[in-house]
């Protein structure tokens, strides 16, 4: 049964990391602690999305379109795919919604039927997966839809745009 609680959990966290997963980490303000990360650590924690850096937000390119000098057809093709990307996530969060209200009924009970719980967890597992699907695949057609250029000026105007494989130092002259 704890073991199960604990599943249950770890599902609900997973929940909440979908929905958190493009923001920042939050550290307490002053008046609850100290303010910036703990003294342990010098930096914050790195962006716990590996891909983040490899990708780029559908608001970040629409919004610096004159900057990056995306023509009509660009344009025209990222519009599309970002509302009809919009109206499946809608569908799908209703739908995992839906699955997570199921999940918690299954769970209310004093003693939980464990294959009924674990095959109303996989229903919710596989709607997350359709959601991080979704928006990996937005990503990657917004992605290929820029030119090599375009992508160079979208990793310069991020506040941190580290050195990495896909964009190395500068050597100093």
């Amino acid at each position: 049964m704890k073991a199960l609680v604990a599943l249950v959990f770890v599902a609900l966290l997973s929940v909440v990391s979908v929905v958190n997963a493009q923001q920042p980490p939050q550290f307490p303000n002053s008046s609850n602690g100290p303010v910036g990360p703990p003294p342990d650590h010098p930096h914050p924690p790195p962006n716990p999305d590996p891909l983040a850096h490899l990708m780029f937000p559908p608001d970040m390119i629409m919004s610096h379109a004159r900057q990056l000098n995306l023509t009509d057809e660009q344009k025209a093709f990222m519009r599309a795919e970002i509302q009809k990307t919009t109206a499946s996530f809608q569908e799908l969060q209703w739908k995992l919604q839906d699955q997570m209200e199921l999940l918690q009924e299954t769970m209310k009970s004093s003693s939980v039927n464990e294959a009924q719980a674990l095959a109303q967890l996989d229903k919710v597992l596989d709607v997350e997966r359709e959601i991080k699907r979704l928006h990996i695949g937005l990503a990657v057609r917004l992605k290929n839809r820029l030119t090599p250029e375009q992508q160079e000026q979208l990793h310069k105007m991020r506040p941190e745009h580290p050195p990495g494989p896909d964009h190395p130092e500068q050597p100093i002259q």
